[in-house]
């Protein structure tokens, strides 16, 4: 047996792993929620009435399958309450998405910028919030906005207002929370892409007669479009269905679609209308996905 072979099969096995672990973890509960969905509620345990067993043959699972009711689906149509949470969530996503962009994007700048020797310990000053528990941090920001928490008594104590500020249950604790949380997946694109840069680049454009300003925007920032999506999809997907940080630190005016679905899973007990509301959610989402394993593979080409 060639050296060829004995090496071709260990990477076949390599290569099968990716998708047998999206098979194992994604599309088979997938498949379970996607049942529930077309499912009925029901007083019992668990909360629904199965539309079709797979253990009942081959002919009742034909006659379960003509009898199939998107009544769930109708219902996320018609029902205001998962329209508008749907529409928070994306406004909450793409504002976050925004305002991480506008912060992370110099903070990555200036460590691309740093000498070599300091940019291992810029990134893991980076990296060290994500040592502690993410639940944790969020009850300690709880304890920081709270009415005689630390930011009010600073601000009392530097007379910049007379009486604690209302901060917890606002909108403002809540981007603030998400904020804080996913900036380290804003941040670390952009600095695996600005640190790549040529710096020959800039160096031509100045030559040219190019301002600072006229190169950063003419040469800087497009050759880090690609950084710049895949950190805002990165932050984008999973904010659309975040629940702790609306669940702590924001009112109960307008819920996100997270909360929702949780209100329906254990306080309403209404499965099939919650997993119903799962599988829309993974739907919308479905583009952003696609967009972001488009821009993966066109950077790995162009890094190739």
């Amino acid at each position: 047996m060639s050296a060829r072979r004995i090496f071709a099969r260990p990477a076949r096995f390599a290569a099968i792993a990716p998708y047998l672990w999206m098979v194992l973890f994604f599309l088979v509960p997938f498949g379970f929620v996607l049942k529930i969905s077309l499912s009925q509620t029901a007083i019992a345990q668990p909360p629904y009435t199965p539309v079709f067993e797979f253990t009942e043959g081959r002919a009742a699972l034909a006659a379960a399958f003509a009898q199939l009711s998107f009544d769930n689906f109708r219902l996320l149509i018609s029902d205001n309450l998962y329209i508008l949470s749907y529409l928070r969530s994306l406004v909450v996503a793409v504002t976050a998405t925004l305002i991480l962009l506008l912060i992370g994007y110099p903070i990555a700048y200036g460590m691309a910028r740093l000498p070599q020797r300091w940019q291992g310990v810029a990134m893991m000053l980076v990296i060290v919030p994500f040592w502690t528990s993410f639940l944790i941090r969020i009850y300690a920001w709880i304890n920081i906005l709270q009415h005689d928490g630390l930011l009010n008594q600073v601000l009392l104590a530097l007379h910049i207002v007379s009486a604690p500020v209302v901060w917890l249950s606002t909108d403002s604790a809540m981007y603030l929370g998400i904020v804080y949380s996913y900036l380290p997946f804003m941040i670390l694109p952009l600095y695996a892409t600005l640190s790549r840069m040529d710096a020959s680049l800039l160096e031509a454009a100045g030559d040219l007669g190019a301002s600072p300003l006229q190169a950063f925007w003419l040469v800087t920032f497009p050759l880090s479009l690609p950084g710049v999506g895949a950190g805002a999809l990165l932050c984008f997907i999973p904010v659309v269905g975040e629940f702790v940080i609306p669940d702590l630190l924001a009112g109960s005016n307008s819920l996100m679609i997270g909360q929702t679905l949780w209100l329906e899973f254990f306080t309403n007990k209404d499965w099939p209308v919650a997993s119903a509301a799962a599988v829309a959610l993974l739907l919308l989402l479905v583009p952003p996905l696609v967009l972001y394993d488009r821009l993966q593979r066109r950077q790995l080409k162009a890094n190739s």
